[in-house]
Parts: C-alpha cells; structure tokens; sequence
C-alpha cells in the first residue's frame, strides 16, 4: 500500500500528483492488466520474445 504524507503547507493537489508518480512507478497497473486475463507461460514467452525481436529491429535502423 501506497502512503504520501501530506507535508505542511502543501497543496491536496500536489500531494495527489505525488501519489500519481509514485503508483506509476510501482507498475502496480501493468500488474493488474496482466492478472485479468490466465495467459499460458508458453504464450507468455513466445510474446516476450516478439517484443525483444521487434524492439531489436527497433535499434538497428
């Protein structure tokens, strides 16, 4: 669980985009996407391995 002590003098508005930042950089989103759906760890790799061939072909042009 995520916890931003609001500072003294500081705005609800800041404090709610530190909140942002921080829940961003915790991929706590990205894991939640994955687990809605049961996808095989052969399909898994095989996507990952996608991804790696294309982001590849990304850095040689």
């Amino acid at each position: 669980m995520l916890v931003i002590k609001v500072k003294e003098g500081e705005s609800i508005d800041r404090a709610l985009r530190r909140y942002k930042k921080k829940h961003r950089n915790t991929k706590l989103r990205d894991e939640i996407r994955e687990r809605r759906y049961f996808m095989k760890p052969s399909t898994k790799r095989r996507n990952e391995i996608k991804l790696a061939v294309y982001k590849e072909t990304l850095l040689q042009e």
